[in-house]
């Protein structure tokens, strides 16, 4: 029996049968488990809030709100539910539908943006962000973020429904052009392998991607080489400072970015075709200029563009010290000239070059190793000091390693040693794996493997010992390693100024070692 609808301003119990689900809710995925625990409430308790609805037909309802209650109660075998019927036209529909689904906390983020668009979209009543924002309680940098999200690919917007990425990375890709989403979004993952098995895929934190953005799509505009308000260089591009696709552009989605970093270029694409035409008119002008590459590898044969090797460049600012003030890039000469980068990094910029192969400042002759013994000597002494200085800094770090006590539990010494060992390049790796005696056997899988294996296996002791060594290590791949081995010996109390007599008179008895059977040679040979 169907229900005649006679007057529709009312609360009332309406069957299920003559609702219908709106086509323009903004809510597009509702979680199966909440489902069911709201279907068991109605169950027990029945729908306790009205869902919202305007007359569809003579004899049906739309539903502008409560769309997840509707379902709920058809999965509790319910006959019938309490509406509020309301008069609504399409446009006021949709708006009280948008505002009133956007301002519950369980949507989507996508259904959210989605929700915006279409509010903003509305041709009456016509929403603004900011009053979009007021209506739902938001923030116009909010409103705004997610509005961008609608911009996202359908690579991207399927990974983000699935649960893939989250909205941290969903938002960094929206900025993005649509050409650059899918390169992006592979770098939000690592892939994991695991003894031979299909790689897993790990999703990365969101700084990373951020990191990845900045160092491979986003250019800071202040470093451009080009005019950036010349409107004729690209035509079809225009000025940068009238681009939508430049950050500043649009404060409220980047708001704190430009504090940081400055106006920037989204578009890579449009930044490097700027780049080339700046070069191309540059050249024109001054054909005097000497191209320069500061790429590593050959120059393609018949280019003009000097490589690295056959120029130096000159720096403009002062040396900070006298051994910086006897480097050739600090000193002029007669042959010195301008020239532009055409290829490798910092493409189109001017700098000071000595390209003359001639030059006895910038390109001295380099005494050979058959002719000049004395460059020879020079040559072993230094060889002969660094050796004494390596062998002086292993001793050391062994005194200071005997001296470290055994404080922390195992677990945790483990944990960071492992850490501590998985950031160390692979020369600090194999230094720390000689202090133990450990030498990489053939297809071990290298030897930061090998040296995790090793740590494992270790005791409480060796392992408060490999922490530190492995801390000092680290350390001095980004300081002064001198400096840092003395702090190391003065907190461990290790006289290092005696081990380094001890390494010294060692290399002292080798090196004499090495001539007596020499000197006692020759004369057998004579009397041969």
């Amino acid at each position: 029996m169907e229900t005649q609808i006679v007057n529709a301003t009312e609360y009332r119990n309406v069957p299920l049968s003559v609702l219908t689900e709106s086509k323009t809710n903004p809510r597009r995925t509702f979680e199966p488990i909440a489902l069911k625990e709201l279907a068991e409430s109605i169950r027990s308790q029945g729908v306790l809030s009205p869902l919202l609805v305007r007359p569809l037909t003579e004899n049906g309802f739309e539903i502008i709100a409560g769309a997840r209650r509707y379902r709920a109660a058809q999965m509790a075998e319910q006959s019938a539910v309490p509406v509020r019927i309301v008069h609504l036209s399409d446009a006021a529909a949709l708006e009280a539908q948008l505002v009133e689904n956007l301002v519950r906390s369980e949507i989507h983020p996508m259904e959210e943006a989605q929700g915006f668009r279409a509010l903003l979209d509305l041709d009456e009543p016509k929403y603004s962000i900011d009053q979009i924002a007021g209506r739902v309680g938001k923030s116009p940098s909010f409103v705004a973020a997610r509005l961008k999200l609608t911009d996202l690919v359908p690579a991207a917007v399927e990974a983000f429904y699935a649960d893939e990425i989250g909205v941290g990375h969903a938002l960094l890709l929206a900025k993005l052009p649509a050409d650059q989403q899918a390169q992006a979004l592979s770098a939000c993952f690592k892939e994991v392998y695991n003894n031979g098995a299909k790689p897993a895929r790990i999703l990365l934190p969101v700084r990373n991607l951020q990191g990845w953005i900045d160092s491979n799509i986003l250019l800071v505009l202040k470093d451009a080489p080009f005019d950036k308000k010349d409107a004729q260089l690209v035509p079809a591009a225009g000025s940068c400072a009238d681009c939508p696709k430049r950050t500043g552009h649009n404060k409220l989605l980047f708001g704190d970015d430009l504090g940081r970093q400055g106006d920037r270029c989204t578009d890579p694409g449009c930044y490097a075709a700027k780049v080339s035409a700046h070069v191309a008119q540059t050249v024109a002008a001054k054909p005097e200029l000497v191209q320069i590459s500061t790429a590593y590898g050959a120059q393609k044969e018949g280019s003009a563009v000097l490589p690295r090797n056959k120029y130096t460049s000159i720096r403009d600012d002062k040396p900070q010290s006298k051994d910086d003030a006897q480097r050739p890039e600090y000193k002029s000469c007669k042959f010195t000239t301008e020239a532009i980068i055409t290829e490798g990094s910092d493409v189109g910029t001017i700098h000071k070059v000595c390209a003359n192969p001639s030059c006895p400042i910038h390109h001295p002759k380099q005494p050979t190793r058959r002719d000049d013994e004395k460059w020879e000597a020079e040559q072993d002494k230094q060889r002969r000091e660094q050796a004494i200085a390596n062998t002086t800094g292993l001793r050391v770090l062994a005194a200071v390693s005997a001296a470290v006590p055994v404080r922390l539990l195992k677990r945790d010494l483990l944990f960071i040693l492992e850490k501590l060992v998985s950031v160390m390049d692979e020369n600090r790796a194999e230094m720390l794996a000689r202090q133990h005696g450990i030498r990489q056997k053939r297809d071990d899988g290298g030897i930061g493997k090998t040296l995790t294996a090793f740590v494992r296996r270790a005791d409480e002791g060796t392992l408060s010992r490999l922490m530190v060594e492995a801390s000092i290590l680290l350390a001095s791949s980004r300081g002064n390693p001198t400096a840092i081995l003395k702090d190391a010996a003065t907190a461990y109390k290790v006289d290092a100024d005696a081990i380094a007599a001890k390494v010294r008179q060692e290399f002292t008895a080798k090196q004499k070692a090495k001539k007596t059977p020499k000197a006692a040679a020759k004369p057998t040979r004579k009397a041969a």
